[in-house]
């Protein structure tokens, strides 16, 4: 991929992860203003559900893609010495990654039927 279609990539990700997010809210609004659940058991119990757990970490995954484009840009942007750019997106990187793997060890071992 060319130099100059990774600006339409960026773009691309961004509008997409930003439709998946808006969909998602959407039916999370929903659910929660039909049958919210009560307790803790209860809402162990519906993301124990796969296609519940998977469209969850779906949300996780895009807003953190999300997050990463949208930050990125920013940074390439307005920060201009390249070092110090380099150990903001770094950083930046390893939260996000680390972000990424709490909520899937969250999300896969927290709701384990006790």
């Amino acid at each position: 991929m060319s130099r100059r279609a990774s600006g339409f990539r960026a773009w691309m990700l961004q509008r997409i992860s930003a439709a998946y997010l808006g969909l998602y809210f959407i039916y999370m609004i929903g659910y929660l203003s039909i049958a919210p659940p009560a307790t803790a058991a209860d809402w162990k119990l519906w993301i124990s559900h796969p296609v519940n757990s998977v469209g969850l970490m779906l949300f996780f995954a895009t807003l953190l893609i999300h997050a990463w484009v949208g930050f990125r840009d920013v940074v390439i942007d307005y920060v201009h010495p390249l070092m110090l750019r380099v150990v903001i997106l770094s950083l930046t990187a390893l939260g996000l990654i680390g972000s990424g793997l709490w909520v899937a060890r969250v999300i896969f071992l927290g709701s384990a039927p006790a």
